[in-house]
């Protein structure tokens, strides 16, 4: 229930999306601060290389590695993000606001346990793979759920060099298998090339502030 003065947040975008036993479903969180084309692209990507059933963007209260004074209203970036889509598989929800986490490693150890029968891949932009050790308790969440890093700008060979890549080296899958990486058991993670989008959340504000 939200308190008197607390921006007014549709219920539907506070629970968890349905699903039904033996879905594949990415989970793609973020600030979405704004969202933006670049977002739909890595989506429209994952869906279609990953065989998924739906696609979550968990759109986060706040995040913690970032400055919230820079944040729009959770309320409006949820608006925002259901005004730029168009695949129904693309469920918005900020249920983390429920679970009252700004913790990833938190936020999947929730959805495991309330979805045991749905098959889950947490799903991320290869320009966040570089300061992915920099997480709470990241090796808990390669060892959570399999991760499907997808390629953009300037971030091709983040996988090579990142720590999260040379840590579970073993547990990489190869990118012609990344229709299957949910059999895998966690920790498995794969990078997917294709098209790349220049498109960003940073550069978008900038321009934005610019221009006022």
């Amino acid at each position: 229930m939200q308190a008197a003065g607390e921006e007014k947040i549709a219920r539907r975008h506070l629970i968890m999306p349905p699903t039904a036993p033996g879905m594949v479903v990415g989970l793609f969180g973020g600030s979405f601060n704004p969202p933006h084309a670049g977002h739909e692209l890595v989506s429209e990507i994952a869906l279609r290389r990953l065989n998924l059933d739906q696609l979550w963007w968990m759109v986060t209260p706040g995040n913690p590695l970032k400055d919230k004074r820079a944040l729009a209203p959770l309320a409006e970036r949820l608006s925002l993000c259901e005004t730029l889509i168009h695949d129904p598989a693309i469920k918005v929800t900020a249920f983390e606001k429920t679970l009252g986490t700004a913790y990833t490693a938190r936020t999947l150890s929730a959805v495991k346990a309330r979805n045991p029968d749905v098959r889950f891949i947490w799903i991320m932009g290869a320009d966040n793979l570089k300061g992915f050790h920099r997480w709470q308790s990241w090796k808990r969440i390669a060892e959570t759920f399999p991760i499907a890093v997808i390629d953009r700008p300037g971030s091709t060979l983040s996988y090579l060099s990142s720590k999260m890549a040379r840590t579970f080296d073993y547990a990489r899958v190869d990118e012609d298998d990344a229709g299957v990486l949910w059999k895998h058991q966690a920790p498995a993670w794969t990078f997917i090339h294709g098209p790349r989008s220049t498109l960003s959340s940073t550069a978008l504000r900038a321009a934005r502030a610019a221009s006022t």
